[in-house]
């Protein structure tokens, strides 16, 4: 199975970006978009000066429990940056759902409380609400990293979608928001 493959089997349908799009991202935006691939693992992520983002992490489930998501995310830490990735929100008749944001906390993702995201799946038009989480070695601010996820939405997200998929994804304002209640009610509590 190839590494599109492995990818297309593990995640749902309207969170996946078709093989041609990460096709055209690794081809057209070397500098940012990359696939760390082996046996039993694929990563793909987008690295900027300022930060790092997790577009989709596979590990096999022969080699779970061996520490291989933890090798790379401890890989990825080394960069000295936020690292900021989305997940389905917990949906507790999927196991995994659980198991990965477990994961992520015992890696020590916060989970951005204030972002919301919503987008319309090009492949299902249906509304895919995704939470956003993020592991920072500085305190950064979650209006911060609303900023980054924009920026990997615009840059690498809807890259070319018109040409890829027919139409385009809505606008980043429209799917990225930040409540501002929410995000004072973090000033206040820390």
């Amino acid at each position: 199975m190839n590494w599109y493959e492995k990818l297309n089997d593990y995640f749902p349908v309207e969170e996946m970006k078709s093989k041609q799009h990460m096709e055209i991202l690794l081809r057209d935006k070397p500098e940012m978009y990359h696939k760390d691939e082996g046996p039993y693992h694929v990563l793909m992520y987008v690295e900027t000066k300022e930060f790092v983002f997790i577009d989709y992490l596979w590990v096999s489930s022969k080699s779970r429990g061996q520490g291989i998501g933890h090798q790379l995310i401890e890989k990825t830490k080394q960069k000295k940056k936020p690292i900021i990735l989305e997940v389905e929100p917990v949906n507790y008749e999927d196991s995994d759902s659980q198991k990965r944001l477990r994961f992520y906390k015992r890696e020590g993702f916060k989970h951005a409380v204030s972002i919301g995201y919503r987008r319309r799946s090009l492949a299902t038009n249906e509304v895919n609400e995704l939470e956003i989480l993020y592991w920072s070695p500085t305190d950064e601010s979650e209006a911060s990293i609303l900023n980054k996820m924009k920026k990997t939405y615009e840059e690498i997200h809807t890259y070319m979608d018109k040409e890829i998929y027919g139409e385009s994804y809505e606008s980043v304002d429209k799917v990225l928001t930040i409540d501002e209640d929410k995000t004072d009610n973090i000033l206040e509590s820390n």
